[in-house]
């Protein structure tokens, strides 16, 4: 089975190296030489961090690497029987590339897109095949988590869906099944939440180090919410609020002003440096 994984940041490269991981041939599509040259030195990082904790072979290693070949140019995504797209949370941007890739994939190929909370028939209403078009939503660090959400768009075929389920399975991770809905499972649940750890946070109940420790400390949780909100980044949060918010139209998803601030000032968490914490030191 051959793959194609359309993006080289973050989610793209883990994408890439988990599907490498498990055997699979992938071709890695990116925009330029350095950002491909980024991509692999993140995953060569990855790899070697697996080696030295004793969970992956030293020559397995070279193994995965030489699994995944580059290309500029979406033509050369013709023969893949499955592509994951995995862009910025754009709605125009995805799109675009699934208006292209639907006029160069092979007719049997699937579509899948890694989107955090868009809509997945949005995306699959600009083909011709939007039943061969579905949600693949892989968390961060791609390569550590367990998690896949498998999203079923409104036209995506019931076969399409168990093919995509079954290879979640061959990645070792845990699939769930999600019908379409605005953030689907967890970023419905989770993004929300940390919106409301900022709002505590702006109106003084609590520092931000408090706020962190009462959630680990009171609810068991592995890292605070507003650490968590500069791992994922602050714009991904506030592009998921505003989803939900948009989808819904209930107050109760409203982005905290807090955050947008942020935003607007690039203060985007680890991505950036800073966020509600310095990690420039």
């Amino acid at each position: 089975m051959k793959i194609c994984v359309i993006g080289t940041g973050t989610m793209g490269n883990g994408v890439a190296q988990v599907f490498a991981q498990a055997g699979f041939d992938v071709l890695l599509k990116g925009r330029s030489d350095a950002s491909l040259a980024k991509a692999h030195k993140a995953m060569e990082k990855n790899l070697f961090r697996m080696v030295e904790k004793g969970k992956l072979e030293a020559a397995e290693k070279d193994a995965v690497l030489s699994r995944i070949r580059d290309t500029q140019v979406y033509d050369d995504c013709r023969d893949a029987d499955l592509v994951v797209e995995a862009v910025a949370e754009d709605m125009e941007v995805k799109c675009e590339i699934f208006r292209l890739l639907d006029g160069i994939c092979k007719p049997d190929a699937i579509l899948a897109t890694n989107t955090s909370s868009l809509s997945v028939t949005e995306v699959a209403a600009v083909t011709s095949r939007p039943e061969q078009v579905i949600g693949m939503h892989f968390f961060n660090p791609v390569p550590a988590m367990k998690l896949v959400e498998v999203i079923k768009g409104q036209m995506t075929s019931p076969e399409v869906h168990d093919r995509v389920f079954e290879i979640a399975r061959q990645l070792g991770k845990v699939p769930v099944s999600v019908n379409e809905a605005p953030g689907f499972v967890v970023n419905r649940i989770l993004i929300p939440m940390i919106n409301e750890g900022i709002g505590i946070l702006a109106d003084g109940v609590a520092s931000k180090e408090e706020i962190d420790e009462a959630m680990q400390l009171g609810a068991n949780h592995p890292m605070g919410p507003l650490a968590l909100a500069d791992l994922i980044g602050l714009d991904v949060c506030l592009a998921i609020m505003e989803v939900l918010h948009d989808e819904f139209g209930d107050s109760k998803y409203r982005p905290h002003p807090l955050l947008r601030k942020m935003v607007r000032a690039n203060l985007l968490g680890r991505k950036t440096g800073v966020g509600f914490y310095d990690y420039r030191k």
